[in-house]
């Protein structure tokens, strides 16, 4: 009987840990997500790279997330694409949208927006307010964003920088 007692209070103690360490996670993965638009919203580059492994794998490929420069590193490339962001809209903001934190994955659905003031995407400065979401997943480890799929929405950019 005591045996029984033992094992059923170790199983017990195993399941509250277990919920207080996921609560930890899911609250630290969603900490990283609020990160990354603060960082981008003070225009702190330097934090904002602070988010990235250095071992970071970015699997999007898009017009605006090319393979990376030959010499850089993939968190190297995804941090210069951000600094080249943050001059094309010098005003930029960045919101959380919707999340989603599970299981060593959070995802996220952001809001930029913020006036065309420096080139963006090869397009010299217009003045035009621009409004434009991307959706997120990263995977987290150790308090860092390691990997990372998604896609932006950058048809709907081109075309308000076109009018």
């Amino acid at each position: 009987m005591r045996r029984r007692l033992m094992i059923a209070a170790a199983g017990l103690a195993g399941l509250v840990f277990g919920t207080n360490a996921r609560a930890s996670t899911a609250e630290d993965g969603a900490a990283l997500l609020d990160r990354f638009a603060a960082t981008l919203t003070a225009h702190d580059i330097k934090a904002f790279g602070a988010l990235f492994a250095e071992d970071y794998v970015n699997y999007q490929r898009s017009a605006a997330a090319p393979p990376s420069p030959a010499g850089l590193s993939q968190k190297q490339a995804s941090v210069a694409f951000f600094a080249a962001r943050l001059t094309g809209i010098p005003d930029l903001r960045v919101e959380v949208e919707a999340s989603v934190v599970s299981d060593g994955k959070v995802a996220a659905s952001f809001v930029y927006a913020g006036t065309h003031g420096g080139p963006l995407f090869g397009v010299p400065p217009t003045g035009r307010t621009l409004r434009f979401t991307s959706c997120d997943i990263f995977a987290i480890r150790n308090g860092l964003f390691v990997e990372h799929w998604g896609m932006g929405d950058i048809a709907g950019v081109m075309a308000q920088l076109r009018g």
